[in-house]
């Protein structure tokens, strides 16, 4: 039995050796981790389980600062904008607190707003203690320090400034949260670039810091333990708290110092304060018997103020001595107060009166000692009067962004609030609270794949325009969900399958975009009916496999393809072969009658030798004209300045022929010999737009007619820039290259002309190089560049002057010609429409679609050329104006109809009444 435990021993001893020599191996080589490591590991479960997020911006990794005992985090997960900077290399005068954080900071060089995105574990409707630490340190080099302001959440705190050389500063808030998400944003006031250096969250008990408007922000906190002004942070302070010393050698207060050996008890006092400030205390100087203090603070209009007082008897009494005190803030009365050895305690006191602090610490008859304070804190109360858009509502468009992949600098923080701030593509009703989000504009984005859910949750929605994207898949039934949109735009998309019921089933929709998609089948009757029925702007141009009603026509479509496809061929060759012989009998009356290809004298003769002049400008003289078979036609007759070589001119003149728009003044024919250019136009009998808006004009257009000529123009120029290939930009856009016909019908005229006739030179032929003076785009100008934005710009001139009846330029005051935007913005701020619209109006028109335009023209006029819209947006703005005014006026054409029946049946029943009544004999 022995032999046999022998063996056993002798055969298990190898393992147990080996466990032996591996735990003492991962002993050693726990022993050999570094005490940082250990240190940061602790830091980390501590910070996650008090809920604190600690900030080090512009900093590249995480660390824990031993000297605070906080795990500093870098700010990569918490913003996505802004520039890491390391600050100058003179930090000796920094103290040991900001040392460390003070050799970095974030810069945001671009955007007006931008927000770190706080999200604290306990979420929201709890209490936080938050702190902003800005060095500027000269990071730039320019020793210019910024000022800016700061807002959290949605509403503004504080404003940073005068921070030169290696000043620094925090900012200090108790903030009582009402959302999961804490946004602390930055805001450029143009007086230099705003930075930050840390920002800190940590959570503080619901019951304390806290008035009756949310939040209180740090005014001054003060200990009274040193001689010296100096800050302090203690490793025990679970709120990570900044003291400043009050700095008693210049005051007629004194130290009265704790026994070295004693510590103060801790207790469940709410506020927490430090050990550390107990140790000392202030008394009054000998032969004094009160503690006094006063400071005034700038507040506008008013600020009102809590002062917290923390107290700890710290001298060990002798029996029959009593310390009693009593204490005046602002002429409020608190006490008597007694204290108990080395138990601290806390007294929260809000101040009567608003803008200066004065307190006094006075014995009691009673007390045999003066009185004593270890420290004050003063919080001013922060009013937050704005409330964040509605919760549902930001999830969702952050859902959206997140599923679209849209960043930019201009989505940050709330989307609607402040409204000066609110996001670039939407816009919100203020009008409920909390603010909704009416209006989402994404189109142009380059997004993909099919239409996000998450859109449905946006139930305010009033206008959607998801247009020129790449979006698939047929339409979700979810929309039917959006009960108060009125314009859905979704053209030029890659939509496919059929066009569904449920559209004609929100009730609000009066215009649906579907222009260049992919849709199939037929259209539903209802759309039909809503459409004839002026309910409904509908437009679904460009889909080729969509039919034109639900009569069944599709079905038959298809059950006679073949049929149908064998007759088009036949067809084909038919017309093919008539289109050979026509063609060379064409060749041959051009050659011999020049039909479009004028001749000069041709062009004598119909002008009836230049006869009457209808018009000029830089491509010259307009001369009115008739052609054989009686057509009116204006006759251009280009100058001298405007030639090129002969093939050049014909491709232009060609090019512009086969563009043909309702909306475009067509060309008919041109004349090319040595000597002359001219082309030959439809003429318009009314004239030009600024002939009409003239005060010497003698007829007056009516404020539909207004709006009906903006539309038309903007059709046209919407053609032009999004229906041509390649786009075709005016680049000399005004009122009088407006034209009407007898129907009063806008059409656009000299498009294309600043491109296709330049001299040899290359220069351009208007007599304003860079189009006309008071229309031109700033940008444009400057660069010589023109693009869409340019034509954008000079529409939007035209609008305000339909809007005024005034000219792109106007005499100001001085005697000096301004810009007719400029002129409008000082009287549009003061919210009076009416003193812009039109005198010769006399009021009649419609002040809410009169908003409208106005909107839509200053958002043309933007000098910034990518903040103006897309001439397809504004067309889609214009046509929903036209379209409310059309149902007002119907509304009220209604309303006196059924007046004058109403009227008409009384008085049938007056006669009625009269031929029963018997004779007055």
């Amino acid at each position: 039995m022995n032999m046999d435990r022998r063996k056993a021993l002798v055969s298990v001893a190898p393992w147990l050796i080996f466990a032996l020599l591996y735990t003492t191996y991962g002993n050693l080589k726990l022993a050999a981790a570094s005490n940082d490591d250990v240190l940061a590991e602790r830091m980390k479960l501590a910070a996650k389980s008090s809920g604190s997020i600690s900030i080090d911006c512009g900093a590249d990794e995480d660390y824990v600062d031993e000297n605070v005992g906080l795990l500093y985090k870098s700010d990569r997960d918490f913003i996505s904008t802004g520039k890491n900077y390391v600050a100058q290399p003179d930090a000796t005068r920094l103290q040991a607190f900001t040392e460390r954080l003070c050799k970095n900071l974030r810069s945001f060089p671009t955007g007006k707003k931008n927000c770190y995105n706080l999200r604290p574990e306990q979420g929201k409707n709890h209490n936080y203690y938050i702190r902003a630490l800005f060095c500027y340190g000269n990071y730039d080099g320019k020793n210019q320090p910024p000022e800016f302001d700061v807002y959290v959440g949605v509403n503004y705190w504080v404003t940073v400034n005068g921070l030169a050389g290696w000043a620094w500063t925090t900012r200090e808030i108790f903030h009582f949260s009402s959302t999961d998400v804490i946004h602390v944003c930055l805001v450029n006031k143009d007086f230099g670039i705003p930075f930050i250096s840390a920002l800190e969250l940590h959570p503080v008990n619901d019951s304390i810091y806290k008035s009756e408007f949310g939040s209180l922000s740090v005014a001054r906190r003060s200990q009274l333990s040193y001689p010296t002004a100096m800050n302090f942070r203690y490793k025990d302070d679970v709120f990570h708290r900044i003291w400043t010393s009050y700095g008693l050698a210049n005051s007629t207060w004194v130290n009265a110092s704790a026994t070295s050996d004693m510590q103060v008890h801790q207790t469940d006092d709410p506020y927490k304060p430090p050990v550390e400030i107990f140790r000392t205390a202030a008394q009054p100087q000998k032969g004094l018997h009160s503690l006094r203090y006063n400071i005034s603070f700038i507040c506008s209009p008013s600020c009102d103020f809590y002062v917290y007082f923390h107290f700890a008897e710290i001298v060990k009494i002798p029996q029959d001595q009593r310390r009693e005190f009593t204490i005046t803030l602002n002429g409020l009365n608190y006490g008597p107060v007694s204290l108990e050895y080395l138990k601290p305690q806390t007294i929260p006191l809000k101040s009567p009166a608003p803008g200066d602090i004065n307190f006094t610490i006075n014995p009691t008859s009673n007390s045999d000692l003066p009185p004593i304070l270890s420290a004050f804190e003063i919080l001013s109360v922060l009013k937050l009067p704005l409330s964040p858009t509605d919760q549902s509502d930001v999830d969702a468009i952050m859902d959206i962004m997140q599923l679209y992949n849209i960043n930019g600098d201009e989505l940050q923080g709330d989307p609607c609030v402040p409204r000066e701030l609110s996001w670039n593509g939407l816009n919100c009703s203020y009008d409920s609270n909390p603010p909704r989000i009416i209006s989402l504009d994404l189109s142009s984005r380059k997004l993909t794949g099919e239409i996000a859910p998450t859109l449905s949750v946006l139930k305010a929605i009033q206008s959607l325009d998801l247009s020129y994207n790449k979006l698939t898949g047929s339409l979700p039934n979810f929309l039917v969900e959006l009960q108060n949109l009125t314009r859905l735009d979704l053209s030029y998309n890659d939509l496919t399958g059929p066009l569904p019921e449920f559209l004609a089933q929100l009730p609000n929709l009066n215009t649906l975009n579907l222009i260049g998609n992919k849709l199939s089948g037929s259209i539903p009757q209802s759309l039909i009916e809503k459409s004839n029925n002026g309910m409904l702007q509908l437009s679904i141009d460009k889909n080729p496999n969509l039919c034109p009603s639900g009569s069944g026509s599709c079905e038959k479509k298809k059950h006679f393809l073949l049929p149908v496809v064998a007759s088009i061929i036949s067809t084909l060759i038919l017309l093919l072969l008539i289109a050979i012989s026509w063609g060379y009998r064409r060749k041959k009356e051009t050659q011999n009658s020049n039909t479009w290809a004028f001749s000069y004298s041709e062009i004598v003769s119909i002008t009836e030798d230049f006869k009457t002049i209808i018009g000029g400008g830089g491509f010259g003289k307009v001369f009115f004209g008739t052609l054989k078979d009686g057509t009116q036609v204006a006759i251009k007759l280009l100058s001298q300045s405007s030639r090129q070589g002969y093939k050049e001119f014909q491709a232009e003149v060609q090019l512009l022929m086969i563009v043909h728009h309702r909306n475009l003044v067509s060309l008919i024919g041109y004349c090319r010999d040595s000597h002359n250019m001219a082309l030959v136009y439809e003429f318009m009998v009314n004239g030009n737009l600024r002939e009409h808006l003239s005060e010497t004009s003698g007829s007056i257009l009516t404020w539909k007619e207004r709006i009906q000529i903006a539309v038309d123009a903007a059709y046209g120029l919407e053609y032009l820039h999004n229906g041509c290939k390649p786009p075709i930009i005016h680049r000399d856009l005004k009122a009088s290259n407006i034209l009407l016909n007898e129907k009063l019908q806008a059409k656009i005229a000299d498009f294309g002309l600043s491109r296709a006739f330049t001299s040899e030179s290359g220069t351009h032929v208007s007599t304003c190089p860079a189009g006309t003076f008071g229309y031109v785009d700033p940008e444009a100008q400057a660069s010589g560049n023109f693009n869409k934005k340019s034509d954008v710009y000079s529409f939007g001139v035209i609008l305000l002057e339909l809007i005024t009846g005034q000219p792109a330029l106007i005499r100001n005051t001085a005697g000096n010609f301004i810009c007719i935007h400029q002129w409008i913005r000082p009287i549009i701020d003061t919210g009076d429409i009416r003193t812009i619209v039109d005198a010769r109006l006399q009021g009649q028109f419609n002040v809410n679609s009169a908003w409208e335009v106005m909107e839509i023209a200053f958002s043309c006029v933007s000098d910034v050329a990518i903040q103006r819209p897309d001439m397809s947006h504004v067309l889609a703005g214009l046509q929903e104006c036209l379209t409310t005014l059309m149902a007002v006026e119907a509304s009220q054409k209604l309303e006196a109809m059924t007046t004058r029946s109403s009227h008409s049946l009384r008085m049938r029943h007056l006669d009625i009444d009269t031929d029963m009544a018997p004779s007055a004999r």
